[in-house]
């Protein structure tokens, strides 16, 4: 149960589904990618797009997991089209791989949805050795985006329809290191905060979406890029919150969002005709929100660019 349920001027609120927010939306014809489809919102923003028709390619890091729920989601909708590929965030080979694969099975590409992501884990480095939070919700997106945005463009041309780029930040964002993002000190163990170290990967999730918008703006390429808080759920990203994660899931049924209600922003973002044309925004319960000034720093989103280029080296 979601306790505020006003209605912003899309028509929809914190309360609505991923289903309400796309019901009448007929996605056939349109391939998207969802990242971290194997559980939570991003597993019901894969079975809600295979539900409007779309053509789904979850990529997962847990194959068997990934198997499971399109296996559920083909129950549910027979005619449903979903591949699962294995993805792994955290791991740039992995990206590489992925995306290669992507390209050469000569599907077009409409709706990169980067959502995978991991929550205020302890200090640990990722397999390419940068900070696991940082590495796994920023810099591999950061990486498969830049991979893929040839194919998006190529697809756009094609098809003359609008491409959309969703990136799931968090309102975590607010709450970064005190330098927003420790650009000297990205991999620092003794300062390390595991809360602030997840404000900063959100924040770099902000900080790409609106850089991105603003290079597409001037490519003057036919495609979207926004960011977005999906609210506060009760899902397994809490499993190393400790106290707050037993507490998300004592209380979480009377304050946050079912995951049905988490996926739709993410759907709305992807999918509803109101958001045509818009981009480098920041949504949150189905609306324009306001991200930090942070967030909004032109300066600090070119540099963070610079710095992912410099660690991730897209070809």
């Amino acid at each position: 149960m979601w306790l505020f349920k006003r209605k912003g001027p899309s028509g929809f609120s914190s309360s609505s589904t991923a289903e309400e927010v796309t019901q009448g939306i007929d996605g056939s014809g349109l391939t998207a990618i969802v990242t971290g489809a194997s559980s939570g919102i991003g597993a019901e923003t894969a079975r809600v797009l295979a539900l409007r028709g779309v053509r789904v390619v979850m990529g997962v890091r847990n194959m068997a997991a990934g198997q499971e729920v399109k296996d559920a989601i083909v129950k549910e909708t027979p005619e449903a089209k979903v591949d699962v590929s294995e993805l792994d965030l955290s791991s740039l080979a992995s990206v590489r791989n992925f995306a290669k694969d992507f390209k050469s099975s000569g599907r077009p590409l409409n709706i990169l949805i980067n959502n995978a992501g991991v929550m205020a884990t302890p200090f640990k480095l990722s397999k390419d050795n940068i900070e696991l939070q940082f590495a796994t919700n920023h810099l591999g997106h950061f990486l498969l985006t830049n991979l893929l945005l040839d194919k998006m463009k190529k697809t756009c041309h094609q098809t003359k329809r609008e491409g959309r780029i969703v990136i799931v930040a968090s309102e975590a964002h607010r709450y970064p290191y005190r330098e927003g993002v420790r650009f000297d000190k990205i991999n620092d163990q003794e300062g390390y905060s595991s809360f602030f170290a997840y404000g900063q990967s959100k924040l770099s999730n902000v900080l790409h979406a609106n850089e991105l918008a603003r290079r597409l703006k001037e490519d003057d390429a036919d495609i979207t890029a926004n960011s977005l808080h999906p609210g506060t759920i009760t899902t397994n990203l809490f499993r190393h919150a400790g106290i707050l994660g037993g507490l998300a899931s004592t209380v979480g049924k009377y304050v946050l969002k079912n995951i049905p209600q988490g996926a739709s922003t993410t759907c709305y973002a992807a999918l509803h005709p109101q958001v045509k044309g818009i981009s480098g925004e920041y949504f949150g319960d189905n609306n324009i929100a306001k991200a930090s000034s942070m967030a909004m720093d032109a300066d600090l989103g070119r540099r963070l660019w610079d710095f992912s280029v410099s660690l991730t080296n897209p070809k």
